[in-house]
């Protein structure tokens, strides 16, 4: 098998692709034939040394990737509600940029006929964010107003079309004039382009009362002001502090990370009780034991892709060797949608 293989941390060039013995799979346990491996922002803060979890469960030298889509290769001991040829997708803790993975059953989803097979590997990991953000930690109900950054992106973009279904209105923030359009085709009611308008300005305009639910991958940049504009009773759900880490360069600025870990807000237990908010978050790598969650959670989104009411973000691929540049690409801000290694 190939895989890109992380032996210290860095910058791209730490990104080698190396052969390997395949994998056994274990008992209750598949082996998937990976066609396609998504590349998600946290892809990168694993290269960079910087995910806490990666750590947790691994250790140099590590393989990234969260998710993928191929074809049943074998199935280990107990596991007999699949078959060799099968096709498949699903969701690894570290080591999906791989030609073969193995993982437990409960990872492992069939392939929806609406997802080409790089659709899929793309889907995952952003899908079961989003809803975890909007159906776990949050009780939505329709008119409920949200605002989310990053709306052209891979967890922003399913947490608009996730919004929608629910029937609330939705505020998209964007980074560029080229991203309004894929927000607005998501679903989007509104539309707010930080690059050519005041952000907060125009987030008080669409909502002068605030806003149900934000949601906020930014980190330092927004969080204060996001919490801010919070209505009562409503909740911040905080999934990433991507502005804490370089658009360019592939390695952290340790000086600016500790800068910004100073300027972090704090949130006091008795200011949010006087305040009437939550602050609510979380991260997905953590959850991959919890059967019932992902069960429930594929379930709902792969009955909403087959009934039509949810759309895979649009892809963009790059071979397994040119993993780097995925790298650079994600790291940059610019991209919209997903992107995808093949193999």
């Amino acid at each position: 098998m190939r895989k890109i293989v992380v032996h210290e941390p860095g910058g791209h060039d730490k990104l080698r692709v190396e052969e390997h013995p395949d994998p056994s799979p274990g008992r209750g346990e598949v082996l998937v034939d990976v066609r396609a491996a998504g590349v998600n922002y946290a892809d990168c803060v694993v290269r960079m040394g910087l995910y806490e979890s990666a750590k947790k469960y691994v250790g140099w030298p590590i393989t990234p990737g969260f998710e993928f889509a191929g074809t049943v290769a074998s199935l280990g001991e107990g596991v007999g509600d699949l078959a060799p040829g099968v096709p498949v997708f699903g969701v690894t803790r570290f080591g999906g940029y791989a030609s073969r993975v193995a993982v437990p059953r409960h990872q492992v989803f069939p392939l929806p006929a609406r997802l080409t097979p790089e659709e899929a590997a793309g889907f995952p990991a952003v899908f079961m964010t989003a809803y975890y953000a909007l159906f776990e930690l949050v009780r939505l109900r329709p008119d409920m107003a949200l605002l989310v950054h990053s709306a052209a992106g891979g967890v922003g973009s399913a947490l608009v079309q996730l919004g929608k279904i629910a029937g609330c209105r939705v505020v998209g923030v964007v980074g560029a004039a080229h991203k309004v359009e894929a927000a607005r085709r998501l679903g989007a009611d509104a539309v707010i382009d930080k690059s050519s308008e005041p952000l907060w300005a125009a987030a008080e305009r669409l909502a002068p009362e605030g806003y149900d639910v934000i949601l906020d991958a930014n980190g330092v940049e927004t969080l204060r002001q996001s919490y801010r504009h919070v209505a009562s009773a409503g909740k911040l759900v905080v999934y990433g502090f991507h502005t804490m880490l370089p658009r360019q360069g592939g390695r952290p600025s340790y000086p600016k990370l500790a800068v910004d870990f100073l300027r972090m807000p704090r949130f006091n237990p008795l200011d949010l009780c006087n305040d009437n908010k939550s602050v609510l978050a979380f991260n997905l790598s953590y959850l991959f034991h919890r059967t019932e969650i992902l069960r429930e959670a594929m379930d709902r989104l792969i009955g909403w892709v087959e009934e039509g009411r949810l759309s895979a973000p649009p892809v963009k691929t790059f071979p397994l060797e040119r993993a780097g540049e995925a790298h650079r690409a994600i790291e940059s801000g610019s991209t919209v949608g997903k992107l995808v290694l093949t193999l």
